[in-house]
């Protein structure tokens, strides 16, 4: 199966709603930043019950992922839906260091040798028995407060939790972004036990603007009370009182799913 990413639609779809890309020395990319933000994409693969994830995670696992790696992308999370939309499915976040990386990653795999042979059973599906039943790709910026990924730490149990705000004006999601990125949202986060992984402007998608963020915790159990107790601190309070901040006035709707590690995710 050839790569079925069209990187020029999605370079093309970067610049809609308003939203541009920051050149290098620009002022979205110098606020107090330290690094230029990373660009995420996040693939998002629909199964179907049966053979298709056993196949998926073998490609992922010896193909993909270290072809990319030696690429210059990662490190790559590689995750199953839970709970929430697209299950069954795969998700699967990669890091590039610029929009320029995304847009070669495919000429570099297919000159990877040790990656076309690997992941050949997957790349060579037909249609009688195809590897994925479809594939949806977003194209997201990192913030340039938080340009990195962040990623926790291994060896224990974890869950991650994938949210996305829609917001209904390019005005309320620039101001919903600063609540995170310059606004303080991103440290009260981190003070109540709300662990990022990532925060992003999405670049492409289908309800723009909004910006999606990743969360990790140990358990259900831990998540449901660090949110409790992010929704009861008086900072955040403060916050999301203020006029023109609040959740009504900037946003409206939120996706979110559960998310599980695979065994072999680098995240």
């Amino acid at each position: 199966m050839s790569y079925p990413i069209d990187r020029r639609a999605v370079l093309a779809g970067a610049t809609v709603g308003g939203i541009a890309l920051a050149a290098p020395g620009s002022e979205a990319q110098s606020r107090g930043a330290t690094a230029a933000p990373e660009i995420y994409e996040l693939r998002t693969y629909h199964l179907v019950n049966g053979p298709m994830r056993a196949g998926l995670d073998a490609y992922l696992r010896d193909a993909f992922i270290p072809a990319a790696r030696r690429a210059g992308c990662g490190p790559i999370g590689v995750f199953a839906v839970s709970i929430g939309p697209a299950s069954p499915g795969v998700l699967v976040l990669i890091p590039h260091p610029t929009l320029a990386d995304f847009a070669a990653l495919p000429a570099r795999l297919a000159a990877d040798r040790q990656h076309q042979q690997a992941g050949a059973p997957f790349l060579d599906a037909t249609p009688t028995a195809p590897g994925f039943a479809s594939l949806d790709v977003k194209l997201m910026r990192a913030f340039p407060h938080l340009p990195r990924i962040e990623v926790p730490a291994t060896g224990a149990a974890r869950l991650f939790e994938l949210r996305t705000y829609f917001s209904p004006s390019d005005k309320t999601g620039t101001t919903k972004i600063e609540m995170f990125d310059t606004g303080g949202e991103i440290e009260i986060f981190r003070r109540t036990g709300l662990t990022p992984v990532f925060f992003a402007q999405d670049l492409t998608g289908e309800r723009l603007p909004s910006l999606t963020y990743m969360l990790t915790f140990p358990d259900l159990a831990t998540r449901e009370r660090n949110w409790r107790t992010f929704g009861s601190d008086p900072a955040w309070k403060r916050l999301i009182g203020t006029p023109g901040l609040t959740d009504p006035e900037i946003t409206t709707g939120i996706d979110n799913r559960i998310l599980s590690p695979t065994p072999y995710s680098q995240v």
